[in-house]
């Protein structure tokens, strides 16, 4: 395995479990298992790969894989997936909401990203913005939309650092930048998808309030929110995909 090309579509296979022409031509990524078994429970696919690292579940031309979690994980299937090439892929994150406007089970759809991951310095420069496909977030838009339900826009912080939630010189400089949310994957995606020339979108789901100690995600307050508001996130992946799909449009090329 000597090119990149090789390399990729050995991988992609070794980690999932599953052949390259199993794959549908839209993706949705996710960090969570759960995610795996919703989709599979709404589209009654089969869930594949449970023993690999990375698990998936393919419906009508959508896969879903759960690549783990933070920004390294987020640059290897962003790699991997130039193996198939896929049309679009839609990243269904849950982050951190800086704001106090921002509520536990609200949407946002960054605009932007803001690249405190280091990972994606790897790939494109620093002064390279982390912007996700127009059209691929003009559609989600349209989704929610459709689904009566409201959103937020702005810019998403990513970053390699997990545990921060005690760090008040680390939130003052949250305040300074105005991010909306915070997360550990969504710039990388964003960069390696452009690196890659893969059309790349993200829907976040907002989880915590980390910017007072108690809005600081509990795994009892996890899963009470995970009941109320997962279910709806899948759903509205699934959904933005499927006009995709049915309206046959180009995410790369597509002209307003």
């Amino acid at each position: 395995m000597d090119t990149k090309e090789k390399i990729v579509k050995d991988w992609l296979i070794r980690y999932t479990g599953k052949s390259l022409e199993a794959f549908g031509e839209y993706i949705l990524l996710t960090n969570f298992q759960k995610y795996i078994t919703l989709f599979s429970e709404i589209t009654k696919a089969p869930i594949e790969g449970k023993n690999n690292v990375m698990s998936s579940s393919t419906s009508k031309n959508i896969t879903i894989i759960n690549f783990g979690m933070g920004s390294p994980n987020a640059a290897l299937i962003m790699d991997l997936l130039i193996s198939i090439n896929p049309k679009a892929v839609l990243f269904l994150g849950k982050c951190g909401g800086l704001k106090k406007r921002n509520n536990i089970g609200d949407f946002i759809l960054p605009i932007g990203a803001i690249r405190g991951d280091g990972t994606s310095d790897d790939y494109l420069p620093k002064e390279v913005p982390a912007m996700p496909s127009f059209a691929l977030q003009k559609v989600i838009s349209t989704t929610l939309r459709e689904h009566k339900l409201n959103y937020w826009t702005g810019t998403v912080f990513t970053t390699n650092r997990r545990v921060w939630e005690h760090d008040a010189e680390f939130k003052d400089y949250l305040q300074d930048i105005r991010a909306y949310a915070i997360d550990m994957e969504t710039a990388t995606l964003f960069i390696v998808g452009f690196y890659n020339q893969i059309p790349t979108g993200a829907l976040l789901l907002v989880s915590d309030q980390p910017m007072v100690p108690e809005g600081v995600k509990s795994m009892e307050k996890d899963e009470v929110n995970s009941k109320i508001f997962d279910k709806k996130h899948i759903e509205l992946g699934i959904n933005s995909l499927k006009q995709l799909i049915n309206q046959g449009e180009t995410i790369r090329h597509l002209k307003f």
